[in-house]
């Protein structure tokens, strides 16, 4: 499974934490995983012009964009975003089709999650909450994810009957949704454009399956910021 951690500009300090603990953890169980995510600017942070070119001040409104432009392209099979709550994230996220995101605090969020509701993503809180031990929790949490295969059920009898209604969600929401080219294209193009980081684009570009998505990718990327 290829798995791109996404994260918001708050939360850049500590993209490293974050990232190496979710690649340590999930490498030893065959997973690929890529950085995608927002790091710290390498310039002053009290200097704005830091975040402005190779590393825009991305909000989840952002995240929504890029998790559905790996997943609706097929350059990874899952997302792993955060912001401060993880609230913003998830519903960021929720509003594209082609993404089922899940709200995580604790490994049994993420477990039960995969095996009742079988989505794409996870949303995480990487603010509240996360003191102390953190990368502990964090840990546990993407071991009870990726340690087994998702949509097993839970319990293991009802595995037919949530897969099931896994799926009809996901229908629901294709057919209630706009196409995904006509939703990219009808929000505002500048924040697409913001979208394309370097992080994102190596995630994006190594894997994409969509030259449809491939050729809008290109184009937002050779575009000029307004």
């Amino acid at each position: 499974m290829k798995i791109a951690l996404l994260n918001e500009f708050s939360q850049a300090p500590k993209n490293d934490i974050i990232f190496n603990t979710l690649k340590e953890t999930v490498t030893p169980l065959g997973h690929e995983v890529y950085n995608a995510g927002m790091s710290k600017p390498k310039l002053d942070q009290d200097v704005p012009e830091a975040y402005t070119k190779d590393n825009p001040r991305l909000t989840y409104l952002h995240l929504g964009i890029q998790a559905a432009l790996l997943l609706n392209s097929n350059s990874v099979d899952f997302i792993v975003a955060g912001c401060g709550t993880g609230q913003g994230a998830l519903m960021s996220l929720n509003a594209w089709p082609g993404v089922a995101c899940g709200y995580c605090i604790e490994p049994a969020d993420a477990y039960l999650y995969l095996q009742i509701n079988n989505g794409n993503a996870l949303s995480l809180p990487f603010a509240k909450g996360f003191g102390w031990g953190a990368e502990v929790n964090l840990k546990n949490i993407f071991q009870s994810a990726f340690s087994s295969p998702s949509g097993l059920g839970y319990p293991a009898e009802r595995r037919e009957s949530q897969n099931h209604n896994a799926e009809v969600l996901m229908d629901m929401k294709k057919r209630i949704s706009r196409p995904f080219m006509e939703a990219l294209t009808n929000v505002d193009q500048e924040i697409v454009k913001e979208c394309m980081t370097p992080n994102f684009l190596n995630c994006f570009n190594s894997g994409c399956k969509s030259p449809e998505l491939k050729s809008f990718v290109d184009k937002m990327t050779n575009a000029e910021l307004v």
